[in-house]
């Protein structure tokens, strides 16, 4: 018998206990006496001993009855007193919101608000992971971790907020230097900034591949997208990244948009959790991250979807 399964057959031994009578149980629960004496059943043969003295008059309670009874109300009592306080936290700004995300996403896309949302709920503390790792709420500590691209883990209940597209850009200097491509063949004149390992084509070896451009020869290669936007800015090339890791620097004018994605290739930027009802702290997490992605144009917040 599992944990939960004596928690439950426990609870049905109180309450007999208490009332002395299976039927009136069995009322209260919509079931018959036999099932609920078949629970008792149950659980006398998991202790081991009788915990009742059966008759056609009355009730009794063993001596193992009596220890078990006092004990389970107040292991019975306990539980109760943990649900209500999990509840409590749950409606309220108490204790810690754990969230997982790619390290660039985080610097870019979360740090900048946080203060502000720690300042209008300062019982609240956040410990945010960055990691390029792909973490699973379900198994690790986590109220939920911010995804991009296609979800296959059917188990874990997601909440869209916003869309990831991708955009080939170069600093205005270094354009001024050498030129701006006038279609996307003219881009063998610039040196081009790309990802260092690319197992899933997600850069400009994706565009070789489909035949939009040529064979590159990348002047500059990293595995981190904060350092290839850097690059960049530094004017070291033209970058193909996602528009959340430039949009800001689009918007400002410090990178110039030269190509949109020849593909139109789009995905999901999805906030995934293991439970189906968001926490009050996870709520508010989720506006203002929202309210941020709306802000800068990548996206915006979607009808939930699991």
């Amino acid at each position: 018998m599992n944990a939960a399964r004596y928690a439950e057959h426990l609870a049905i031994f109180v309450e007999v206990a208490r009332g002395g009578s299976f039927s009136a149980v069995a009322r209260r629960h919509g079931a018959t006496p036999s099932t609920i004496t078949r629970k008792i059943d149950m659980l006398e043969e998991f202790v081991g001993t009788n915990l009742l003295v059966r008759s056609t008059r009355a009730l009794l309670l063993t001596e193992a009855g009596e220890t078990l009874f006092a004990r389970g109300v107040s292991v019975l009592e306990a539980l109760t007193d943990i649900h209500n306080e999990v509840i409590a936290l749950s409606d309220s700004m108490y204790g810690t919101l754990r969230i997982s995300c790619l390290p660039t996403f985080g610097k870019l896309h979360v740090l900048p608000w946080l203060a502000d949302l720690q300042q209008r709920h300062p019982s609240m503390r956040i410990d945010l992971d960055l990691t390029e790792r792909l973490t699973n709420p379900s198994v690790e500590r986590l109220d939920a971790a911010i995804r991009i691209g296609k979800l296959k883990d059917s188990s874990l209940f997601a909440k869209q907020i916003g869309t990831q597209r991708w955009v080939i850009c170069a600093s205005p200097d270094y354009l001024r230097q050498r030129g701006h491509p006038s279609d996307l063949e003219d881009l063998r004149r610039l040196r081009l900034i790309d990802k260092l390992h690319d197992p899933h084509s997600m850069c400009w070896r994706r565009l070789v591949e489909k035949g939009h451009i040529d064979q590159i020869e990348a002047a500059f290669r990293c595995d981190d997208f904060e350092a290839m936007r850097q690059a960049a800015l530094c004017g070291l090339g033209a970058a193909f990244l996602p528009d959340w890791v430039i949009a800001q620097d689009l918007a400002a004018g410090a990178l110039i948009r030269l190509f949109d994605d020849p593909e139109g290739r789009e995905d999901g930027i999805h906030l995934v959790r293991a439970l189906p009802k968001m926490s009050a702290k996870l709520e508010v997490f989720h506006q203002a991250l929202s309210n941020h992605l709306g802000q800068v144009r990548i996206g915006g917040c979607l009808p939930a979807s699991r």
